[in-house]
């Protein structure tokens, strides 16, 4: 039987703890776990843990924690991904299969073609969400650091701000990814549906970015994100 394993967010240490509300819930009446069975707690923190469960109530699990070891080494790669806010799903799709590619920052960047406006209180909805995505995806991945999930930002503000030895923006007509020397962090530039303006390439141009091109066919702009993290790990990450 496949070991459970549940991220905490709450720092961990072993002994005994009393579980979240949310996690309770998960764990007791979806889950139906029972007392005696083991699981797997991560905090973030880069530590796993494992132990046994002691309490499974309807609003109280606790669990003992007897062992702590070293989690899944992150990627020599540190990226950093701004991706073109999309609608729904899309974006659903670009930060759960990125967070299990290794990106370890992600930011939703609005750009002049994005057809998602986000303000107050649905901007922190969205952020909520897209955190809980990454969170699963880390739970079935096996990752034991989130990605950092920003918050929606205007392109230009995210290209004086983002820093990483090397920036690329993706463009159908550049060079390819391979052309490049390995860097140690990596910033990726991809539109949303419809892709970034000529105005907006140049302008990422202009801030130190690298045009590259992932081959011959234009990809959707949740396609893009699994591909290039596909390909730079490959080329200079842990693939």
């Amino acid at each position: 039987m496949r070991l459970s394993r549940f991220f905490i967010d709450a720092p961990l240490s072993l002994g005994e703890h009393q579980l979240p509300e949310t996690q309770a819930h998960y764990i007791g009446r979806v889950l139906r776990h029972a007392p005696g069975d083991a699981v797997q707690l991560f905090d973030g923190s880069g530590q796993e843990y494992l132990g046994e469960l002691v309490e499974v109530g309807k609003k109280s699990v606790r669990v003992e924690l007897r062992e702590a070891f070293a989690g899944l080494a992150e990627s020599p790669l540190n990226i950093h991904l701004g991706q073109g806010l999309s609608r729904g799903e899309r974006m659903d799709w670009a930060i759960q299969k990125t967070t299990e590619l290794g990106a370890n920052a992600i930011s939703p960047i609005v750009s002049e073609r994005c057809e998602v406006r986000l303000k107050d209180e649905r901007a922190d909805k969205r952020m909520a969400h897209w955190r809980q995505v990454a969170i699963s995806a880390c739970e079935q991945c096996g990752r034991s650091v989130l990605p950092v999930i920003h918050p929606p930002i205007a392109l230009a503000e995210w290209l004086q701000q983002v820093e990483a030895q090397l920036k690329l923006v993706l463009h159908p007509v550049a060079e390819a990814l391979a052309s490049h020397a390995r860097p140690q962090s990596l910033a990726f530039l991809i539109g949303p549906e419809g892709g970034l303006s000529d105005a907006e390439v140049a302008q990422a141009k202009g801030a130190g970015f690298h045009a590259a091109r992932l081959g011959p066919r234009v990809l959707r702009t949740e396609t893009a994100p699994v591909v290039a993290l596909s390909v730079a790990q490959q080329l200079w990450g842990d693939f």
